[in-house]
């Protein structure tokens, strides 16, 4: 199967994925099976099984050009990735109970909140700003369609959730909890809600710049293409 058909029903595939199993009863019962462990593992093999089907099933649609293409473009996600990876590598490490991807949450502290200070949402943030520079260096219809879906996923997701936690938590205890935090990057900075208070993990560090590199010099043996811009 290819064409616009499968590329339909790999995102509609992706999107269940994703928004059936973190539902309160179906996370609950699956938690309850597996383990806090197993379902976080079970969890993020099925998000990067989907996902590579939804960047093949892209690939095999028909190509429609929308924006001519400059060699600058391939710059952008060469410039978004590191950041991308800083944000997985320190938002699945902190205590969060915010959002989702954070790590022993008993122990967060709304006074001193780390990287959810930064945004309460480290991870949709990160695939947000992974799938729009993404977008720009892909301007053809079928990966426009596939790097905005996962924005507007991303960014929708991160309303979602909060509502979600203030309706669980109830409107004190959140406001409580977030009250050092913004959802929007930097927000929080800029309104002078949140200082950093230390230097960043140099372990956490270390795990974005082998993320990245993993990343960058797996990209063209996965995906087929380099992810250095062709020479002017």
């Amino acid at each position: 199967m290819g064409g616009w058909g499968e590329l339909a029903l790999a995102f509609g595939v992706f999107l269940a994925s994703h928004g059936v199993p973190v539902q309160p009863p179906v996370k609950r019962r699956l938690t309850a099976m597996l383990g806090r462990g197993g379902y976080l593992a079970a969890y993020s093999a099925l998000s990067v099984a989907v996902l590579a089907w939804l960047i093949v099933a892209a690939g095999r649609a028909p190509h429609v050009p929308l924006l001519p293409w400059a060699a600058w473009q391939a710059w952008v996600p060469n410039l978004a990735m590191p950041v991308v990876c800083l944000l997985i590598a320190f938002g699945t490490a902190a205590p969060n109970p915010l959002s989702f991807g954070g790590a022993r949450n008993d122990r967060f502290d709304p006074a001193r909140p780390g990287i959810v200070g930064l945004t309460r949402h480290p991870l949709p943030w990160a695939l947000a700003l992974w799938s729009g520079a993404h977008a720009l260096a892909n301007p053809d219809l079928a990966h426009l369609l596939m790097f905005g879906g996962f924005a507007g996923f991303a960014v929708l997701g991160t309303r979602i959730i909060d509502r979600r936690n203030r309706r669980l938590l109830g409107e004190a205890e959140w406001q409580r909890l977030a009250a050092h935090t913004a959802n929007l990057p930097l927000a929080a900075l800029i309104a002078g809600r949140w200082r950093p208070r230390a230097w960043p993990a140099p372990a956490r560090v270390m795990i974005a710049l082998a993320l990245w590199a993993v990343l960058f010099l797996g990209h063209e043996a996965v995906i087929g293409v380099s992810p250095l811009p062709a020479p002017i």
